[in-house]
Order: structure tokens, then sequence, then C-alpha cells
């Protein structure tokens, strides 16, 4: 373009350098033929001059002009001489420079041309290695989203076979209680015909040796027989009164939590300010030094972080921890938070799809949020909406799948 724009201004500046040089040659013709007037009339004056004056002195007088117009004339032919060789020189010069320039400008018209092609050229070359740039890239998205699919496709094939696994194994295991119970039956059965196999062969040889014995011996064997009896009866008694006993003991009550009023204080302000039906449950966490825990619905989550953040009586001000959880079920976010001014803690947890796991982000509200949302949606797939800047921190961005869910499978098996 800058180009085309200097061959213009050349253009112009050469047109009218040639109407200049024209208006020239106009005024120097003018000048002349002004000068040749002049002189007409000056000569007509004195001719009339002298035909007014004495004849004698009207003759020397035509001489004198005779040789005066001879001389004139000689002065004007040199004049017209020198006027003309002077013109055909300016005019030489003038097309000498006319044609340098048109030299000149006829070069640049091709230097012009020859960029211009050149660019052209260049511009054509960097269109074509743009498109195939961009079918490269096609072509990368296109080879990506079948890797994704491809590894969706065996996470979920994986996830059918450990669930047709644990059935099976649970067909089986089921399977085998009821053939140890059969086995158990039949052992029971075997044990009870030996057992009166052998009461009956005592009972015969017994029998057999009555006859052989006194009736003293009989005797004996009765009341043998009633201590035995008699033992076996105080013996079932004691155990029958010891089981009683252990019954009638008093389950110990659990003792109710120091925090389970800091719970209460929480949940009765929310309520009144955020809404009456806004918790899926609040509980105290006492595996966890007694935390006060509040499960918020899907749709109340980021309000109850609000209010946690920016109420006067409530001011947690710090976010010490944010993960994600897979409970195969179903996601979980879990958040910790730290109030300064009242030196109090509290959980907030939150329930998500598993198939379609996304929530609200507080990194708003907590600035440290931010690399720990980061973190469960690297990990997890779990999705922040509104977040600044959510992106993988751990595995790169074409990372297939997410490590920490129930149901992930590795992509390159080598890894």
């Amino acid at each position: 373009m800058s180009d085309e724009k200097d061959l213009e201004k050349k253009k112009a500046a050469a047109a009218a350098k040639a109407k200049a040089e024209a208006l020239r040659k106009k005024k120097e013709k003018e000048a002349e033929d002004k000068a040749v007037l002049e002189n007409k009339a000056k000569e007509s004056q004195e001719e009339k001059i002298l035909s007014q004056q004495d004849p004698n002195k009207k003759e020397s007088g035509e001489d004198t002009d005779l040789a005066k117009k001879k001389a004139a004339a000689a002065a004007k032919a040199k004049a017209a001489a020198l006027a003309k060789q002077k013109r055909k020189q300016e005019e030489a010069s003038d097309s000498e420079d006319q044609a340098s320039a048109d030299d000149e400008l006829a070069k640049k018209k091709a230097a012009a041309a020859a960029k211009a092609k050149a660019a052209a050229l260049a511009k054509q070359k960097r269109k074509q290695e743009e498109a195939s740039d961009s079918e490269d890239q096609a072509s990368a998205d296109d080879e990506l989203a079948k890797k994704k699919a491809a590894a969706a496709a065996k996470a979920k094939a994986a996830a059918l076979a450990r669930q047709k696994r644990k059935q099976a194994e649970s067909d089986s295991d089921d399977s085998a209680d009821e053939d140890k119970a059969k086995a158990a039956a039949k052992a029971k059965a075997a044990a009870a015909a030996k057992a009166k196999a052998a009461a009956a062969a005592k009972k015969k040889r017994e029998e057999s040796a009555d006859d052989a014995k006194e009736p003293a011996g009989e005797d004996e064997k009765a009341k043998a027989v009633a201590a035995a009896k008699a033992k076996a009866a105080a013996a079932a008694k004691a155990k029958k009164k010891a089981g009683g006993k252990k019954k009638e003991q008093p389950k110990e009550e659990e003792k109710p939590s120091p925090n389970q009023p800091v719970l209460d204080k929480y949940v009765k302000v929310i309520k009144e300010h955020v809404g009456e039906d806004v918790f899926e449950d609040a509980y105290i966490n006492r595996l966890s030094k007694h935390v006060p825990t509040l499960v918020a619905k899907r749709d109340t989550y980021y309000k109850i972080a609000q209010f946690l953040k920016f109420n006067d009586q409530l001011g947690f001000d710090y976010l010490s921890e944010l993960h994600g959880t897979d409970f195969e079920t179903h996601m979980e976010v879990y958040v910790h938070l730290f109030s300064f001014r009242n030196k109090q803690s509290v959980a907030l947890k939150v329930k998500i799809d598993r198939d379609q796991p996304e929530i609200e982000s507080v990194a708003d509200l907590w600035k440290g949020a931010n690399w720990p949302e980061c973190e469960a949606y690297d990990l997890f797939g779990i999705k922040f909406l509104n977040h600044p800047d959510l992106k993988r921190i751990l595995l790169g961005e074409d990372w297939v799948g997410h490590p920490m869910r129930k149901d992930y499978e590795p992509h390159d098996v080598e890894v």
C-alpha cells in the first residue's frame, strides 16, 4: 500500500512539473510577442514625427532610420536566434528529464508490481500454512476427543465389570452359605444318628451287664443318674441367672458434645436469615474434634457460605481446607472454616450429582479456595461454576480422566 501511494505522489509531481513548464513557455512567447508589438509601435511613432519635420532633414533622417531599423532587425534576429537556441536546449533538457523521470517511474512501477506479487505470494503461503495448522489442530482435537471417549467407554465397561463381579461374588457367597448350611445340617443329622446308635449299643451293653449284676448295682446307678441331673439343672439355673443380670445392666448414655450449643446457634441464625429449608443435616462430628458440621442443599450452598463469611455474629474469615470426595453414589465437597474473632470452627458440606458434578465456586468469598477448587477439578472432575481460572494444576490439560474417582481407569496402562 505504501509503494502505491508513493507512486501516485510521484505521478502527481511529474504532472505538476510538466504543467509549470508549459506555463513558462507560454509566458516567454507572450513576452516576445509583446516586445515585437512595442517595437512596431515605436517605429510608427518615429516615422510620424519625421514626416512632420523639414524635408531636407527628412532624407537624412530616413537614412538614419533605415540604419537603425537594420541594426534593430539584426539585433532582433540575433535575440530571436538565441532565444530559439535556448528554448531548444531547455526542451532537450526537459525531454531528457522527462525521459529520466519516465524511466524512474517505470522502474518504481516494476518494483512495486514485483513487491505486490511477492506480498500476494507470501499471503497465499501464509493462508496455506494457517489452513494446514488448523487441519492439524482439528486432527489433534479429534484424536483427543477419541481418546477421551475411549477412556470413558473403558471406565464405564470397567465399572460394569466390577459391578458384575461384586454381584457374582455376592451370589457365590449366598450359594456358599447355603451349601455350608446344608453340610452342617447333614453333619448334625449324621452326628445325631451316630449318637443314637451309640446310645442304643450302650443301653444294650448295660442291659446285658445289669442281668449279671445284683439289685444293689441298680440303686447305685440310679443315684449317679439323679446326681448328674441335679448338677446339670444347677448349672443351667446359674447360667440363666447370670444372663438375666447381664441384660438388666443399663446402657451408658452418650455425653452431649461441648460444641452442641455452638451448632444450635449456627443453625438458628442461618435459618432466621437465609431460610428454614436450607439444610439436609446438621450434626457434631465427634471423630473430628467435635467440629459443628452443616450439610447444605445443592441450591443453598453458596448462600450459606456467603452468610457464614459476612454475618457479624459468625464472621468466618479464614478457609483452612477444601476438598472433594467420591462416595460412588454421589460426590461431596467439604469446606472447613475458622473465625479468628470468635475462635470457632465450622465445616460446610454439600452433596452433588456424580454424573454431572457441578457446584458454585467460593473463590470470590475466600481467596484460599482458588487452588483447592482447581485440585478438586483436576482429580475428581468437579466443576466449580464462576471460578476465575479453573484449570488442571497437577496433571496436563490433555490428561484423560480424573485419578481420584473410584471408576478411574488409566488411559496409558504403562503409567
